[in-house]
């Protein structure tokens, strides 16, 4: 499209590209509908989350070359909700023209977990030291030759989301039934918070980045429960995160969204965990906190327009809602007029219809001035709302 000034995104026949339809891709479709941008969204499951939500959705494989390829060719910028895409047909899309943020190089560097380490490695980015490995069989000789020590942190190099792909072995049995593919095994570091900052950067090079976040784990499912902002933590140890998440961000050459999930060591030092180059559960509370929402930060940046305030108007905390144990089948929401009671509350339903253990299907996000008011407020949404099956 010739002469693109920033005039002709809205109500025009610009066409924004996602690849990925689940429910990332549904809640940036919420801000490209405020906006009035056309989208055409390429995933491969018919009830997708995003369906509802773009102007155009096709059915193709993230995977497939000639999918994505022939996708691009009809979108005049290429953006994706999820990292796992055909790498080969972004970088020919790319060649012949087409703006695709964030770019290739980032997203090489980024899907492969192994690629990641040695990326901080090689620029001076401190991170757990690790062990790559082509096979994980190849593990239980290293344990058995004295070269690795339990526990460390199993990681598949690829396709790993959610708490899948990830395992702390603590012996040879938990590496029982674990994708005999490339992985890392990283050392535990013992961390007293898990932080993350979110950095936005557009193509002209403004940078702006949100408050630090503290997530609370779930301790059997690997899987965020809280994600609180601002951080209880002191000024110092944010002000440290924010420099080191500007700093990958700035050498990965990123454009968009990228998330930086950090560990606190026992000593306050900062060590980066891992990347997302897209928005990401850490940013959700934004959505009912911030000036300008995760999601709309993504638009602007990939859009080169001015990126929007990263302030919050309020204290936010976010709790997903997973599938619980034991339930499989069609979902049902229980006890949410007892949640919608409570003040400040307000949920996220993703529009997945089946549910099953830990799937995440949805989240609440709790606003309040005080955050230790929003914090048990949020305690009491975990423990009242239930995602089961009929």
């Amino acid at each position: 499209m010739s002469n693109q000034n920033t005039k002709n995104y809205f109500s025009s026949d610009f066409k924004l590209g996602i690849l990925g339809g689940g429910q990332l891709g549904k809640m940036l479709l919420y801000e490209t509908r405020k906006f009035d941008i056309h989208t055409k969204v390429l995933e491969k499951a018919n009830d997708a989350p995003s369906k509802i939500a773009c102007d155009e959705f096709i059915i193709g494989d993230l995977m497939n070359f000639d999918d994505v390829y022939n996708f691009g060719k009809k979108v005049d910028v290429l953006t994706i909700e999820i990292e796992n895409v055909n790498l080969d047909a972004l970088e020919k899309l790319e060649t012949e023209g087409l703006k695709v943020y964030p770019p290739t190089k980032t997203l090489r560097t980024i899907q492969n977990k192994a690629r990641q380490k040695l990326f901080y490695v090689d620029h001076n980015i401190p991170t757990a030291p690790f062990n790559r490995f082509a096979y994980t069989s190849e593990i239980k000789d290293s344990i058995e030759n004295g070269g690795l020590q339990f526990p460390f942190v199993w990681k598949a190099a690829q396709f790993g989301y959610d708490g899948q792909g990830v395992k702390v072995v603590r012996t040879i049995a938990d590496l029982e039934g674990l994708p005999n593919g490339e992985c890392i095994a990283e050392e535990m570091i013992p961390f007293k918070n898990e932080l993350a900052v979110i950095v936005v950067r557009n193509p002209n090079g403004d940078v702006v980045t949100y408050p630090v976040v503290e997530m609370e784990f779930h301790p059997e499912a690997n899987q965020v429960e809280y994600v609180i902002c601002p951080a209880r933590i002191d000024a110092k140890v944010a002000q440290k995160a924010t420099e080191i998440a500007l700093q990958v961000s700035k050498k990965m050459n990123h454009i968009g969204i990228l998330a930086v999930e950090m560990f606190q060591t026992e000593d306050d030092q900062i060590i980066i965990n891992e990347v997302a180059p897209r928005p990401h559960n850490s940013g959700h509370y934004s959505i009912e906190a911030s000036y300008t929402n995760q999601f709309e930060q993504h638009i602007r940046a990939i859009l080169n327009l001015p990126l929007g305030s990263t302030e919050s108007k309020v204290a936010g905390i976010m709790v997903n809602l997973v599938g619980a144990e034991g339930y499989t089948g069609d979902v049902v929401y229980e006890n949410m007029e007892n949640i919608l009671k409570l003040e400040g509350v307000t949920p996220h339903i993703y529009g997945k219809k089946q549910t099953r253990p830990f799937r995440k299907m949805g989240h609440v996000t709790i606003v309040n001035k005080d955050i230790s008011v929003a914090r048990s407020i949020a305690q009491q949404v975990k423990e009242t709302i239930k995602v089961i099956s009929k």
